[in-house]
């Protein structure tokens, strides 16, 4: 494990494995960077990878209070650590906190989005989503927060929520439950998409055939209006990365 230091001093832990071309992983919704380590072992045959705990996981630290533009200095100090420039990998949530960061203007090289949720609007989580996640984890109420993301804006049904309350995950779930604050205010907040011609890098976005439709709706719309935007559906994927699906296309993407 490295650390470096984001802007307001804030302490962000990552792993790095593999020789080249950096490429940064960031993950979404419940996920520290040990969720991006298969993915890590994969692209480390060919690539620097670095996979960082974003603010409030793992070994990260956090700060006070939450702010969309703290999270871009985050991944810009990693950015930093890797050398000045890298390529970014965005999963999920951390796909469009990816796509802020190179709207922003951030020393990104190439930018590979996967299963990115819709944001900012109909369908997407509404303002009111962040505001009960927040209410539930300011009274203590971890296990709940996580039930309500899990129902409400992922649309997990209800007896599979019930059946996941005994899932050997769970604790680390409601570990991270105030965490799902962040995700929710980065999906509803529509200044990400309404800034996507400010993204000039070559930009992949990615979904599973076997996910839901949603989701690559969202891919082609955004390979649609970004300037340098392409899609790209994996057969057989699901909205969890598999490395041996997802592995060989951000290979083709990255080596340009």
């Amino acid at each position: 494990m490295k650390k470096t230091t984001s802007r307001d001093g804030t302490t962000i832990a990552f792993d790095q494995t593999g020789q080249g071309a950096p490429v940064i992983l960031v993950m979404g919704a419940f996920n520290d960077r040990t969720t991006g380590a298969p993915l890590s072992a994969y692209l480390a045959r060919r690539f620097t990878v670095l996979a960082y705990d974003r603010r409030g996981r793992g070994d990260s630290g956090d700060a006070a209070t939450y702010a969309i533009d703290r999270e871009i200095e985050d991944l810009d100090a990693v950015i930093r650590a890797a050398g000045g420039a890298a390529a970014v990998f965005g999963y999920s949530s951390g796909a469009l906190l990816a796509l802020g960061a190179a709207a922003r203007g951030l020393a990104i090289t190439r930018l590979a989005l996967y299963e990115a949720p819709p944001a900012g609007g109909p369908p997407a989580q509404p303002t009111e989503h962040v505001q009960a996640l927040a209410s539930l984890v300011a009274a203590g109420r971890r296990g709940d927060a996580v039930e309500y993301f899990q129902r409400r804006m992922v649309g997990i049904p209800d007896e599979v929520v019930a059946q996941l309350r005994h899932a050997p995950f769970r604790p680390a779930l409601e570990a991270m439950a105030h965490t799902l604050v962040y995700d929710a205010t980065i999906v509803a907040d529509g200044r990400i998409t309404a800034a996507l011609a400010e993204v000039r890098q070559p930009t992949l976005a990615i979904a599973g055939d076997a996910s839901a439709p949603v989701m690559r709706q969202v891919a082609e719309t955004l390979a649609a209006r970004l300037p340098g935007g392409r899609a790209e559906t994996i057969a057989g994927a699901t909205h969890h990365i598999e490395p041996a699906l997802l592995g060989p296309v951000l290979e083709r993407f990255l080596d340009g």
